[in-house]
């Protein structure tokens, strides 16, 4: 792979956010979220109108909007329950009038009750129209104040009552926007910690702008696909399972999670405490792929000499986190076989990977990538290196540890450039 040479033009980095968040792309914060342009390219480049394209690790759902948007069918999944919310909510048009009137009346109600809350009126909230109901969790008195967490109950109980599930979806897509906002969460730090100095956004006002951002939004991505009939599948299984039949899918077009991507569960438990996807924190980590905490006692066999050689050199250092190493190459070998099944014959799949470090260890995913899919029947078609200047994905990381931190502490990029394999079924 160090041979590759950069190749700037698939950086995209004369793109502004604006050109970057058209359409839905811009309902949701997510980390490492595909730049559109890219997800566009490629399937204009590599499929037909009527073709099938599949994201096996579709995150917040870019690959999906854009196979749609371009005439695709599309299939995506992933195992993580808050982007399979993010993805309904992205790549579901709904008639602009009626959402309109829909988020008045959601807003009004709120506003109300949130109105007779302030006066004390409690006692009208829970025994009318709205019941207030708190998860019941410690680590939500960790992150938000009594009074936070009462505004956004009076949200949740209010949205909960929505009888239409785009719109319900859509909502519930805003609520989980506005939590780290609300919470004593630290806005710019990659890892989940607490400011106390922060001033904490207001919770009905931070609604309030962020379904009215997300209305226009709807009405951009209404006008291309409102009337026209389109095939789109949100899926919540694992990447090795997917529903689809053997050499039905034209273009596989995806961005597998890192070594460490259970520590992506970090960054979204907000949303999965308020939402009941996780009573606690470390059964949210053990769904995502390459977790250590996962109990399921599959026999690991890696096709990949690359990805057996790391492992053990991990292992020398630190025997739990060379486990997890070795558990995320063998998760992503049976990735890799699925889609294989899937690909029609001559089917090309574009893998976005980039390499790093764990404990002073070269985690190369790439040649990894590569290895197990040639065991498979893949060929190489291309390989690409790009650099990441507008990819939203925590940058950092600490020499020692190898994990992410705030950017002031860090002592060096994690992922400066990603590489694009470009595989194809034979």
């Amino acid at each position: 792979m160090r041979s590759v040479e950069v190749d700037d033009s698939w950086s995209f980095k004369e793109l502004g956010r604006l050109e970057t968040s058209y359409l839905t792309h811009d309902y949701h914060k997510y980390p490492a979220k595909f730049i559109p342009q890219l997800t566009d390219r490629f399937i204009k480049e590599n499929s037909r109108i009527g073709d099938l394209v599949c994201d096996p690790f579709m995150g917040s759902g870019t690959t999906l909007v854009e196979a749609i948007v371009n005439g695709r069918r599309a299939y995506g999944t992933d195992i993580n329950p808050v982007a399979v919310l993010i993805s309904k909510a992205k790549t579901t048009p709904i008639e602009p009038a009626y959402l309109k009137d829909q988020i008045s009346h959601l807003l009004g109600d709120l506003k109300s009750s949130m109105g007779m809350k302030h006066l004390g009126q409690m006692s009208l909230l829970t025994c009318n129209d709205v019941d207030i109901r708190i998860p019941d969790n410690k680590r939500l008195e960790y992150w938000f104040p009594e009074k936070q967490m009462v505004d956004l109950a009076i949200i949740l109980s209010r949205i909960s009552q929505i009888e239409n599930q785009d719109v319900k979806i859509f909502s519930l897509c805003a609520f989980s926007n506005i939590l780290r906002g609300c919470s004593k969460w630290m806005m710019k730090s990659v890892k989940p910690t607490i400011d106390k100095d922060k001033i904490i956004a207001d919770a009905y006002k931070s609604f309030f702008h962020q379904t009215r951002r997300m209305i226009i939004k709807n009405g951009e991505f209404w006008k291309i696909l409102g009337t026209k009939d389109y095939d789109c599948v949100v899926d919540n299984v694992d990447a090795y399972k997917m529903r689809l039949k053997e050499n039905s899918v034209s273009l596989i077009v995806t961005s597998p999670p890192y070594v460490t991507s259970y520590e992506y569960a970090d960054l979204h438990q907000l949303t999965a405490i308020w939402l009941g996807y996780a009573d606690k924190l470390s059964e949210f980590r053990s769904k995502f792929i390459g977790s250590i905490r996962k109990d399921d006692h599959l026999p690991i066999d890696l096709y990949s000499k690359l990805g057996r050689k790391i492992a053990a050199e991990l292992r020398q250092i630190d025997k739990r986190e060379a486990n997890g190493v070795e558990r995320y190459f063998f998760e992503m070998q049976l990735c890799f076989q699925e889609m294989h099944r899937v690909l029609k014959h001559g089917g090309r799949a574009f893998i976005v990977i980039g390499d790093t470090e764990l404990k002073g260890v070269g985690i190369h995913n790439g040649d990894v990538f590569i290895q197990t899919m040639e065991k498979f029947g893949f060929t190489i078609h291309q390989v690409i290196k790009r650099p990441i200047p507008s990819k939203i994905l925590p940058l950092t990381r600490d020499k020692k540890t190898g994990r992410f931190i705030s950017a002031l502490k860090a002592d060096r990029l994690a992922y400066p450039f990603e590489h694009i394999l470009a595989m194809v079924k034979t």
